[in-house]
């Protein structure tokens, strides 16, 4: 792992609305506030319940919303995916 220091890009697809937004974040940002800005920007909505999405990275779950990026070893780049914590029936 190398160490980050300053401002740097990281990519998260939002899977409600298919899109992949690019944010520029710090080293101490949380993944909970990663997860609310993309939500934000991606759906355009600031009134959504953000508790009800969830965040992996690297395939896994982030079970703890509070760790920062530099805790959770992200670099510049990285991608994460915020997805809904229920399934969604298909139609």
């Amino acid at each position: 792992m190398t160490a980050v220091s300053g401002s740097f890009a990281v990519r998260v697809m939002v899977t409600d609305v298919w899109d992949q937004v690019v944010l520029s974040v710090d080293p101490t940002t949380t993944v909970g506030e990663l997860k609310r800005e993309a939500l934000i920007r991606a759906v355009k909505r600031p009134e959504l319940p953000f508790d009800e999405y969830e965040v992996k990275f690297r395939g896994a779950l982030v079970m703890d919303e509070g760790i920062t990026l530099a805790a959770l070893g992200a670099g510049p780049n990285a991608p994460f995916i915020v997805l809904p914590s229920r399934r969604q029936p298909v139609r």
